[in-house]
């Protein structure tokens, strides 16, 4: 088989390797990839930035993916040979205090499908049994693929917000986590308005107003008056910040109501803001990281009642065999999410 590895460390720096089909331990599975996203993350590696740097090229990169048990250790007993999965790709050690507590999520020795170990950009993956999720019948496999971006967006929204019916909500930052979060943000019953800068305006704000929502670019809007129209001048009930960027929790803080909520989820290293306001304001800050099982079975519900539009959202014109066009791409805003075909890797 063949993968697409980070082999340098540098930006740029991925290659199709020839790699040996991998053996499934004892409690693994081998699951033969038909479909992977890209994600921010995956963007992030091929760029080489600092939270990358543990990684220990070559890495088969990729964590968003489905495919089909072929082959299964001798202690598993949980899936079937031909059952369609995906992967958790977070995984805990099972001995920390957190993962005791059932916040493997944050486990203090976490490992990273992509990034510590070899990933789904590539023929086969082996996986711990544990580790992966079946797809329930009738979920078209493009569509499975984003299980994952999915479930952190159902964990920021439905376990981690206090979005409800008929709420003011904010997303900034129309990437691909920040367009599931309207999704299921919408799926709740809240009014969502997503915002975006001016290299969003080529593709991501015009996909978000194709997904159904209102869509304003910061740099030609005037913040204050929208916010004054859309939200009766009360303020924002709850903003996500997705954006990844220095500037989201400062805007947040900005377009949040008075005892509104903030949620961030994108990673956006240092910033800064003033915190005397948002105290007196009584605004909460709630932070959101991956997703687990239960976050994972929500998205699965929301793709079978049709509350979530993947079909609008994904897109499927790049090839894992010229992988550099949709890193390209997905970095200067010209696409979302890219869902590679992966069988093209097994040919």
């Amino acid at each position: 088989m063949r993968g697409l590895a980070k082999t340098t460390r540098a930006s740029g720096g991925m290659e199709l390797l020839d790699l040996d089909r991998p053996t499934p331990a004892a409690d693994e599975v081998l699951v033969e990839v038909d479909y992977a996203g890209l994600c921010g993350s995956d963007a992030g590696i091929y760029e080489y930035k600092s939270a990358f740097e543990r990684m220990d090229p070559p890495t088969v990169i990729g964590h968003e993916y489905t495919g089909r048990v072929v082959e299964r250790g001798e202690d598993v007993t949980s899936f079937a040979v031909g059952e369609r999965v995906v992967e958790r790709p977070i995984r805990g050690c099972g001995e920390c205090y957190q993962c005791q507590s059932g916040m493997e999520n944050i486990c203090r020795n976490i490992e990273l499908t992509g990034i510590d170990h070899d990933g789904a950009y590539a023929g086969y993956v082996a996986v711990p049994a544990d580790s992966i999720q079946s797809v329930p019948a009738g979920v078209d496999p493009r569509h499975a693929a984003l299980a994952e971006p999915t479930a952190v967006c159902t964990r920021a929204v439905i376990e981690n917000s206090r979005v409800g019916a008929g709420d003011r909500v904010l997303v900034a930052g129309p990437g691909p986590i920040g367009l599931l979060t309207a999704q299921v943000a919408d799926a709740q019953g809240a009014n969502v308005t997503v915002a975006g800068v001016g290299p969003d305006t080529a593709y991501r704000l015009p996909l978000a107003e194709e997904l159904g929502f209102p869509a304003i670019n910061i740099e030609e809007t005037d913040l204050e008056t929208y916010r004054e129209e859309f939200t009766d001048g009360i303020g924002y009930d709850v903003v996500f910040d997705t954006t990844g960027h220095p500037s989201g929790l400062p805007m947040a803080t900005e377009e949040v109501r008075k005892g509104g909520q903030i949620v961030l989820v994108g990673q956006a290293g240092e910033t800064s803001i003033p915190t005397t306001p948002i105290v007196r304001a009584e605004v909460d800050i709630q932070c959101s990281y991956s997703a687990m099982f239960r976050d994972f079975d929500r998205a699965f519900r929301l793709m079978a009642s049709g509350d979530l539009d993947h079909e609008t959202f994904l897109d499927d014109r790049f090839s894992l065999l010229d992988a550099e066009a949709a890193f390209e791409s997905f970095l200067a805003g010209e696409t979302c999410k890219p869902v590679f075909d992966v069988s093209v890797l097994r040919e």
